[in-house]
């Protein structure tokens, strides 16, 4: 069992993740303009993808290393300063780290006057960019140009087939790429520990959070203390059950003034949010370049942006997974299920209701929980909830802000996933209709289910009970998916955001601690202490990290193969509602009351009703 704080907390919650609530009107309010380092839309859309900008700093790692190979080997050799410097630039873009002319200069390991001839022709060219440091703009930083940055990616890949091309030896195409890439830089770098701020926050009263009530928020306020020194003034945490949370949140932002300098907000109601004026766009706030925008995964970063504006910062990403029993398979010569016919048939095969193991567990409680289940039902099968525009590897979620949408339920899609989980209840324990959130992760503990869907937020209940029958045999997997269809990881987590109603004079301390909660620094600690979610690339490769839990590998590996995506659970107003109404209309079917048929019928209607009340208002 890895070294870690036991996770504890008495707070009633009904999950972890959505729920009903009674909708309450806040008051629209206009957000100032605040003084920030703003950057220039051309440079915002300079943001590297997150596996672009891991193939990226490889490929640095590897050419550097090759450079001084071959400056060794050959004593009539030349340094390229072109190269050196572009290498060094693009580091520095990459890591967030300043990069001076003087830098540049140095790091071109040809004489002073050479290197600086040779900057002032980039510089010409279009290939780097400078920045005033100062006010009196006597000092530049510099950066590289859009130019660049499209032709060093061009470039990564090129490299990335030679060098995988040379080196594979059997055929395969996978040697190469896993010694030069796979492990030998991203892999070995290890985050450092927290450091206290150098300038202590300065909030009366203290930092003031409101978080919903599970695992990963619950370790936070266990390091509380730790946070506390770390931004130099006291933390007061309200963590509520989901329900209460959306409750409060509108409560508050119907208040003149925000009580809580920061708020955790379910993906989902990220569109609602953001269309009432619950939340601050942070580029009023703050520079997002400091967030480091490229390190997060990309289903995560972008279920934060609404209307092409960033709403929150990534606290958690925890995709719902199928979690199953390897021993179990093992024993009964399974292989890990990928389609769900090949998921059906395992949960026949490991259903035994008299030796008390049942095949499958799964949210099929009564509104919220099982109309989630629906949702993803849906996009096991290749639809979405709404009829939104197919793009390479989804569904594209860009527009939804223009509100150009209509619910797609009852459609032969929508049957097959009805049907499926018809089946899936044949292999279920006999309590399935009341099972939800926690209750599906509680007997695939105890080991009662060989497999269970489930947000790895939940998979502390099993890892870290070394009594527990699933305690080191539990296997990761995506989605499996209906025929034409493919494997996908529908997202879900929560975002801290700042409320668009908190008072001038907290709003830049508010930022800074922020950023704290959610850097690497930060997340690698909760992991450390039982958390099983991550939002970022780099945590999930620290070496520490990749040693306390098998599903921070195995998630990162879903969002490089695009499996991570959150259009399963469009964030736009209405989803909620259609959530609840999914959750009825199906329990009716799977009680036998209506045929498949007509529970889509009916759900279709009220979900169409719900989108066009919401039109008129």
């Amino acid at each position: 069992m890895p070294d870690s704080v036991p996770i504890k907390t008495n707070i009633s919650m009904s999950h972890p993740s959505e729920g009903p609530a009674a909708r309450k009107t806040a008051r629209p309010r206009k957000v100032k303009a605040r003084p920030m380092n703003a950057m220039t839309a051309d440079h915002r859309n300079r943001f590297v993808p997150p596996k672009a900008k891991t193939e990226m700093l490889q490929i640095i790692a590897f050419l550097e290393d090759l450079g001084d190979e071959l400056d060794d080997m050959i004593d009539l050799s030349t340094p390229n300063p072109n190269l050196r410097m572009v290498l060094l630039l693009m580091r520095g873009h990459l890591d967030g780290r300043v990069i001076t002319a003087t830098s540049l200069i140095g790091a071109s390991r040809v004489p002073y006057a050479t290197a600086n001839r040779r900057l002032k022709e980039m510089l010409a060219a279009g290939l780097i960019e400078q920045r005033p440091r100062t006010k009196t703009g006597k000092s530049f930083s510099m950066h590289p140009s859009e130019t660049l940055m499209e032709q060093w990616s061009q470039l990564t890949s090129r490299v990335r087939r030679l060098a995988a091309g040379a080196s594979d030896t059997d055929g395969s195409g996978r040697e190469g790429v896993d010694y030069y890439f796979g492990g030998s830089y991203m892999d070995a770098k290890s985050i450092p520990p927290l450091q206290v701020l150098a300038e202590p926050l300065k909030l009366a009263g203290g930092v003031r959070v409101l978080v919903h009530g599970d695992p990963t928020f619950m370790v936070m306020d266990n390091l509380k203390r730790q946070f506390e020194q770390t931004v130099g003034t006291m933390i007061h945490q309200r963590a509520f059950s989901i329900d209460r949370l959306r409750e409060e949140t509108l409560r508050n932002a119907a208040r003149k003034a925000s009580r809580y300098d920061i708020i955790a907000v379910d993906l989902p109601w990220l569109g609602d949010f953001a269309e009432q004026n619950i939340l601050m766009p942070l580029e009023e706030a703050m520079d997002i370049a400091r967030l480091d925008p490229a390190d997060f995964h990309t289903a995560g970063w972008e279920a934060a942006q609404w209307n092409g504006r960033l709403f929150g910062v990534p606290a958690q990403t925890t995709p719902e997974l199928l979690f199953y029993r390897k021993d179990l398979f093992a024993k009964a010569g399974l292989a890990p299920p990928q389609t769900t016919d090949e998921l059906l048939k395992a949960a026949k095969a490991l259903h035994n209701p008299q030796r008390g193991q049942h095949g499958i567990g799964w949210n099929a409680a009564r509104g919220t929980a099982l109309g989630h289940t629906v949702l993803m039902a849906l996009a096991d099968f290749g639809q979405p909830i709404l009829d939104l525009p197919p793009i390479a590897g989804g569904f594209d979620t860009r527009n939804l802000a223009d509100r150009k949408y209509r619910a797609t339920i009852d459609t032969d899609a929508g049957l097959r996933a009805a049907e499926f989980l018809l089946e899936l209840l044949k292999y279920s324990p006999p309590e399935i209709l009341s099972m939800s959130w926690y209750e599906r992760i509680r007997p695939y503990a105890a080991g009662r289910i060989a497999m269970t869907y489930g947000y790895t937020l939940l998979a502390p209940y099993f890892e870290l009970d070394e009594t527990s029958p699933a305690n080191g045999q539990t296997g990761y997997l995506p989605h499996p998916a209906g025929p034409g269809a493919s494997p996908i990881a529908p997202v879900g987590g929560y975002v801290m955001g700042i409320p668009a109603n908190l008072p001038e004079d907290r709003v830049a301390a508010a930022v800074e601690a922020l950023i704290v909660f959610t850097s690497p620094e930060a997340q690698k600690l909760y992991v450390q202490n039982g958390s099983r979610t991550n939002p970022r690339y780099s945590v999930a490769s620290d070496p520490d990290v990749r040693r306390l839990s098998p599903v921070f590998q195995a998630v990162d590996e879903m969002s490089w193969r695009d499996e991570l995506q959150f259009w399963p659970r469009p964030p736009v107003p209405e989803i909620c509602d259609i959530i609840q109404v999914c959750g009825e209309e199906f329990h009716d079917m799977l009680r036998g009351i209506i045929p498949p048929r007509e529970a889509l019928r009916r759900a279709q209607g009220r979900a169409d009703e719900i989108i066009r009340t919401h039109e008129k208002t």
